[in-house]
């Protein structure tokens, strides 16, 4: 009976090990991946003297200040440079490393002391990535190799990485230094839910090893079982090269496969790890057979059992490896309700138990982020109403849930499986800009409050087609034009506070009843409003937009009754110049207008008299 349920688990190992060949070799022809490092604070790229690493000088980052590191531990890069974050600058700061193929990375960070700082005030801080909170960093980490970096691997899916840094008000959170390392598809593989996971390296031992108690194999830390809790065990060693180890980039690498520590005969073979209970946690152990004297079958067959649970039953590394020097990978996932996880390896047979390698990580369930469209407009936001530096506003405005943007209310919306904004109040906070119409991005809202800054220019008319707001109060500040017609269809509108601004014009005839439905509203201390009780009627005044145009438009007539008046003036000027000129011709035409009249006068009786006079000719005078 016993052999039937340890089937499945036995064809578990031997398909991960069988899955770890063939991506193996696929690796093989894939290009480099990628490897990123940061020196945080450095303006230059350096190279670490121990490793030879290429450092690339600062980016990504969204504040903070440069300053020189002071070292403390001994397996931390040799940077001489690190950022830190002061409270003043925001509760929190990121680094968005971006141009990431889709795929699974492996994050890690080294903490670092400012030379300013007393060892004896080392700061305390959290550490987000990709909106999850990952690590709380502990006292004592300065003078702890242990804890003097955090390691995690996450799935990134939108080509960007965002490591954040959350201030617990105990000193400055500071990085010396950020190393992003991608990961063959298949390392550390589980299934399909990686890609809403993220591993923390809780512990990475590997059995057997005598050259230091930490130490650097494959870009991986390493702590020899010299320095952890276990019982029984001696220590193997080979030089003879491991079969099927695979190539992937940063992981399981050779080394560790080439000692190991071997329990007595008949006796198990525990080690005792220290967890938080309550969690997850996943267990990756890496067996290779490098005893020369075992190479068949059967010779050595243990189960191995987790917090007294067999979770893998009669292991057989040379047989399900098909021979010895190969490697084997076993993985499982446990819950741990204790204090404690205890790994045994309980031989069978009469035989002793061996293992190469023990990792552990604690198993963190990625948060859900918030709308995309909602961060960017809140990041607009941020910028046009001049949002003072202690607010932060970097990495996530909802997650981690234990640290959100402040001024800002979320709520998880399950059909879109995100978070998303519903509350907006930044009252008193010295705000000088203005609205941007990018606040109608922000579809959730149901309440803002603004009131009591010094945000100036019109309200915008986009406010109108957040259909769900229900409170809204820009009171108190230098808002001016008129009140958007758009905020009729406000129907769910409980509280409207614009009083206290420079607005002016007819409040709009779905508003101007005074309170509907029960909502209150109030347009006090504008004097450029009317038509709601409580302000100047809109009948006999006008508008100083009217009056403007009033304005304009007697200007405009007099500008044309002067040039009518020029037109004219000139006219009459040129008649009585042409009269001046008529008189200096006077006597000469007033004669000759005398002698033509008389001319034409005479002409009737002239004729007249030569038709009626007939000259009779000569006569005899007496």
């Amino acid at each position: 009976m016993e052999r039937k349920t340890q089937a499945p688990m036995l064809l578990q190992a031997l398909w991960v090990s069988v899955l770890l060949s063939v991506f193996t070799a696929v690796a093989a022809k894939n290009t480099d991946p990628v490897v990123i490092r940061i020196s945080c604070g450095s303006t230059k790229d350096t190279r670490s003297p121990r490793t030879n690493f290429l450092w690339h000088k600062d980016f990504g980052y969204t504040g903070g200040r440069s300053a020189n590191a002071t070292g403390t531990s001994n397996i931390a890069p040799q940077l001489d440079k690190l950022r830190y974050f002061s409270l003043s600058d925001g509760p929190e700061n990121c680094y968005n490393i971006s141009g990431l193929p889709q795929g699974h990375y492996m994050l890690r960070l080294f903490f670092g002391l400012n030379e300013d700082v007393l060892a004896d005030r080392e700061p305390l801080f959290d550490i987000s990535v990709e909106g999850t909170q990952v690590y709380s960093v502990k006292p004592g980490w300065s003078v702890n190799d242990e804890q003097s970096y955090v390691e995690m691997m996450v799935f990134v899916s939108d080509t960007a990485a965002t490591v954040c840094f959350h201030s617990t008000g105990h000193g400055d959170p500071s990085v010396m230094s950020i190393e992003v390392l991608e990961v063959h598809p298949r390392a550390y593989y589980f299934g399909d839910s990686w890609a809403d996971l993220s591993l923390r390296t809780l512990k990475r031992i590997n059995c057997g090893h005598q050259l230091g108690r930490l130490y650097e194999f494959g870009d991986l830390f390493w702590l020899s079982d010299s320095g952890v809790d276990k019982s029984g065990g001696q220590p193997l060693v080979t030089e003879r090269q491991i079969k099927d180890t695979p190539t992937a980039p940063n992981y399981y690498p050779v080394q560790i496969y080439q000692s190991a520590t071997r329990g007595s005969v008949g006796e198990p073979l525990s080690y005792r790890f220290s967890v938080e209970p309550g969690k997850s946690y996943s267990v990756w152990m890496h067996f290779a057979e490098i005893e020369n004297g075992v190479h068949r079958e059967g010779q050595r067959v243990f189960d191995v059992v987790v917090n007294g649970q067999v979770v893998f039953g009669n292991v057989d590394v040379v047989r399900m490896t098909k021979g010895a020097f190969t490697a084997l990978v076993l993985n499982v996932t446990v819950t741990v309700n204790s204090r404690s996880l205890v790994i045994s390896f309980r031989p069978r047979r009469q035989s002793s138990a061996l293992v190469n390698a023990i990792e552990i990580f604690e198993l963190i369930e990625m948060e859900q982020k918030t709308l995309k469209k909602e961060v960017w407009a809140l990041r607009e936001l941020k910028k046009t109403l001049g949002l003072p530096l202690r607010f932060g506003w970097n990495g996530d405005p909802c997650v981690p849930q234990q640290h959100p943007w402040s001024g800002i209310n979320c709520r998880f919306d399950q059909k879109e499986n995100a978070w998303f904004i519903d509350g907006l109040g930044l009252d008193n906070q010295g705000l000088k800009g203005f609205i941007s119409d990018e606040i109608a991005n922000l579809q959730g809202l149901q309440s803002v409050n603004l009131s009591g800054n010094s945000i100036h220019g019109p309200i915008p008319s986009a406010i109108g087609t957040i259909f769900k707001l229900e409170i809204l109060d820009l009171s108190n500040n230098m808002l001016n034009g008129s009140i958007p017609e758009s905020f009729g269809s406000l129907s769910h509108l409980r509280k409207l506070y614009l009083n206290g601004n420079l607005l002016s014009g007819k409040v709009p005839a779905a508003l101007n009843g005074g309170p509907i439905h029960g909502a209150s509203f109030n347009f006090a201390e504008n004097a450029g409003l009317c038509g709601v009780p409580g302000l100047r009627s809109c009948g006999p005044h006008l508008s100083a937009g009217s009056i403007f145009g009033i304005a304009l438009g007697v200007i405009f007539s007099a500008i044309v009754f002067l040039v009518c008046g020029v037109c004219m003036w000139k006219r009459r000027q040129n008649i009585l110049r042409a009269q001046r000129l008529a008189l200096r011709e006077a006597p000469y035409a007033k004669a000759r207008t005398n002698f033509t009249r008389d001319v034409q006068m005479s002409r009737p009786y002239i004729h007249d008299h030569i038709r009626t006079y007939t000259d009779p000719g000569p006569q005899l005078l007496t």
